[in-house]
């Protein structure tokens, strides 16, 4: 395995770490134009009821991998980017090992759950199905940590657009052939052994392929990662748990009009972690060396996600009913106010995350779990509570107080971690009379909701550099493009 120099011991980490998140964002932005070929007739083909059962059992997989994924991932990357040598190959050989172990025991728990909850036959294979997909993607991440630790996002962005590519082609095949669900909820299968092994081809030289099962040297990481799984879980469940819970308690109808909200807001939710875990590496090896470097990547990254998330809630509100006439028709019209609704909740999205990296990087594993255990409890709460007399839009309300609790209570514990902190608040009222006059102003303008939503965006970004809060790492990236 190779020696080369560590990326972040140098002075090209920071511009590596801005390129790469910025060169991720956009390979997602491909990637979810690409979904768009497929999303609309997947809706249709299977109808509010039948798309609800499809996204119903995709959260069931989702929800359970989470609670079993053990944070294994983000701990990896942690420990990887704080260690060199033979040290960090063997944490990758156990983390491999074990992740593959929970994961498996995973696909049971999802497929059991559905079972006891009378999903019916093909549902509960679907579940199945998805599970292992779930897995297999979880392998391949569980490989990439090479690549996300030596800043190497552009292979990581490329697999992730090749996976998506081939997802949509098989989804367009299958609607072509006039499949039912459990054959698209296979697709998972597919698009994560691709990635294994193309991740495998990348990484060969930079980390060991072969998984090690050896309980006895597995608990060091077990240990370090119960309160992080704990939290990661709980931050799987509580934004899909709604889905879950409208499926109990409300009409096929009604969770169809959240679920067709729900898979936008999942498109664009990953974006800030995508963002944010460019720079993780590089604020690990911060605190161990300097605690100054941590502290100013980390009000950066505060002020970034403010503004980000400010932004995609504005685009999301003025496009709402754009997105849902894509993806849905006229039958899923309705869901254009769920949609509204839950794209405020990206606001507090982006900024738990920029508050949330930061504490996984101190170590702060437990301030994680308590932080997102508020926002489960939110959002059962709500979602019981506000359901039965409001619907979809009960539900999206519960996501957007969910959300928010998860952002508040992230930043506080953050500061109180990190006294040293001065997290850029001033920027708030900044976002919030950019966001105003940015929406009034497109609303006046009127026009069809995508150009409404791009003036409403664009407006948005010139009133915040008009105000002098314009992040200069945006304006860096800019001015560095154009000039290669």
């Amino acid at each position: 395995m190779s020696s080369e120099p560590d990326v972040l011991d140098s002075s090209e980490a920071g511009p590596a770490a801005l390129r790469g998140g910025a060169l991720r964002s956009g390979g997602y932005a491909l990637g979810l134009l690409l979904s768009l070929a497929a999303a609309p007739l997947l809706v249709r083909h299977l109808g509010q009821v039948g798309f609800g059962r499809y996204i119903t059992a995709l959260s069931v997989a989702t929800v359970v991998t989470g609670f079993t994924e053990a944070g294994l991932n983000a701990i990896a990357v942690r420990e990887y980017s704080s260690s060199s040598g033979a040290a960090r190959h063997r944490m990758l050989a156990d983390a491999m090992g074990l992740r593959i172990v929970l994961s498996g025991l995973g696909v049971l728990i999802a497929t059991a759950f559905a079972a006891v909850a009378g999903y019916g036959s093909a549902l509960v294979l679907g579940t199945l199905l998805a599970s292992v997909g779930m897995l297999l993607a979880s392998v391949q991440l569980m490989l990439s940590v090479a690549l996300q630790g030596t800043l190497r996002l552009g292979l990581l962005t490329l697999t992730d657009l090749l996976r998506q590519l081939i997802s949509v082609v098989l989804l367009i095949g299958l609607v072509l052939a006039d499949a039912d669900i459990v054959e698209f909820l296979a697709v998972p299968i597919a698009t994560g052994m691709f990635g294994v092994l193309l991740t495998a081809r990348f990484v060969r030289h930079m980390a060991p392929l072969r998984p090690r099962f050896t309980p006895r040297t597995w608990w060091p990481l077990v240990r370090d990662t119960i309160p992080y799984a704990v939290a990661i879980a709980l931050n799987q469940a509580y934004f899909r748990v709604a889905i879950v819970v409208m499926s109990l308690i409300a009409t096929g109808e009604q969770t169809g009009y959240f679920s067709t909200s729900f898979r936008v807001i999942e498109v664009l939710i990953g974006v800030p972690a995508l963002v944010v875990s460019a720079a993780f590496p590089i604020l690990t090896r911060a605190v161990r060396d300097d605690r100054a470097r941590f502290a100013a990547g980390t009000e950066r990254l505060f002020e970034l996600g403010i503004l980000a998330g400010t932004a995609a809630a504005v685009g999301v509100g003025l496009g709402a009913g754009f997105a849902i006439e894509v993806l849905g028709g006229d039958e899923a019209r309705p869901a254009a106010d769920v949609l509204r609704i839950q794209g405020v909740a990206l606001i507090a999205t982006f900024v738990s995350v920029a508050a949330g990296f930061p504490l996984l990087a101190l170590r702060r594993n437990k301030e994680l779990m308590v932080a997102n255990g508020v926002a489960l409890a939110a959002s059962v709460g709500l979602t019981l509570a506000l359901v039965p007399p409001l619907g979809a839009q009960g539900a999206a309300v519960a996501a957007v107080v969910a959300e928010t609790a998860l952002a508040i209570v992230t930043t506080v514990l953050l500061r109180r971690s990190e006294p040293a902190l001065r997290l850029p608040l001033s920027v708030l009222p900044v976002a919030a009379l950019a966001a105003a006059v940015a929406v009034g102003a497109a609303l006046l303008v009127g026009g069809p909701e995508a150009l409404r939503a791009a003036l409403g965006m664009a407006l948005f970004l010139a009133i915040v550099a008009a105000l002098g809060r314009f992040p200069p790492e945006v304006g860096h990236l800019l001015r560095r493009g154009s000039a290669e």
